[in-house]
């Protein structure tokens, strides 16, 4: 295979050649112990996921794009980006075309003026990381974070493109392939769009939770209604207020009488009472009642007759 010349085009390969030959290449990288990422759709969809397909519709509504991008969308359908990694302002990957190509695409980070105004918009809009990262959203933050020119997602101008085949255009096939290929791997990873333009997600969260901590505002005193204006306005009578007393003491009840010993020690103690009851009875019993007649008879006078 030779390169496109002035003169000549390389001899066309077939789509299933193309994707052979970069299986057998994908093989030897992982022989030779390079970790490789590639990128490889399941059927003809490249993105899916709510960060995926706004990351591919970005790129499509930029006109310097148009031309190119229908190459590189065949190329990552076909399986040919063999390599892809996202780093903090940088995607380096490995396309198959001819022969396997490197592909460098630096992104700008965003403007830190621009993240917070991007946060500020979305406050109090997201609830958790795991929606924000689902891409559950409401609509308005999802127009906000994908607006053109002052959202999340990078403008031509903020792009650089490099790839080490021959093509003079600074947007390649190959190149398009390698961009195509971070929206598909955003439906995996959606975290990365924001170590991409380097920014923390998090910051979103934290915004909302400030502005939930504010305080509310009461209500104005001419927006409160007299009782007076609802008696009118309703055609009710309302009840007069009670009047406030002071609270009454409440009395403490009176401390539980002691039980009774008897209660206390229970049969033992009934038991010992029947005992000096019977002592009792007996002593009466030995007491006998004194003699009304006198002890000497003899001493009475004998009445004569």
């Amino acid at each position: 295979m030779g390169y496109m010349s002035y003169t000549a085009w390389p001899d066309y390969v077939s789509v299933a050649e193309r994707k052979l030959q970069a299986e057998k290449k994908l093989a030897q990288l992982r022989k030779k112990g390079r970790r490789v990422e590639p990128v490889i759709l399941a059927g003809r969809t490249i993105a899916a996921s709510f960060w995926g397909k706004s990351w591919c519709q970005n790129l499509e509504r930029y006109s310097d794009y148009e031309t190119r991008l229908p190459r590189g969308r065949s190329y990552v359908r076909n399986n040919l980006v063999l390599d892809l990694k996202i780093a903090s302002g940088k995607v380096s990957a490995l396309v198959n075309g001819s022969q396997l190509y490197t592909v460098t695409i630096g992104i700008a980070p965003m403007v830190r003026q621009r993240w917070k105004s991007v946060c500020r918009d979305c406050t109090g809009n997201i609830d958790s990381l795991v929606e924000l990262l689902g891409g559950r959203l409401a609509q308005s933050v999802m127009d906000r974070v994908c607006r053109e020119g002052d959202g999340l997602f990078p403008a031509p101008a903020e792009i650089k493109l490099s790839c080490s085949c021959p093509d003079w255009a600074d947007m390649c096939k190959h190149v398009a392939a390698a961009l195509y290929g971070i929206g598909a791997r955003l439906d995996e990873k959606p975290e990365l769009l924001f170590v991409l333009r380097g920014v923390d997600a998090k910051d979103l969260l934290v915004a909302a939770g400030e502005n939930a901590a504010l305080p509310r505002k009461a209500p104005g005193a001419g927006k409160i209604l007299d009782e007076s204006d609802i008696a009118d306005v309703f055609g009710i009578e309302m009840a007069a207020a009670p009047v406030a007393t002071a609270p009454m003491k409440e009395k403490t009840p009176p401390l539980p009488k002691p039980a009774p010993r008897s209660c206390v020690i229970g049969k033992r103690m009934s038991s010992a009472k029947k005992q000096t009851a019977s002592k009792k009875n007996k002593k009466k019993q030995r007491v006998r009642p004194r003699a009304t007649t006198p002890r000497n008879r003899s001493a009475q006078p004998v009445v004569s007759r």
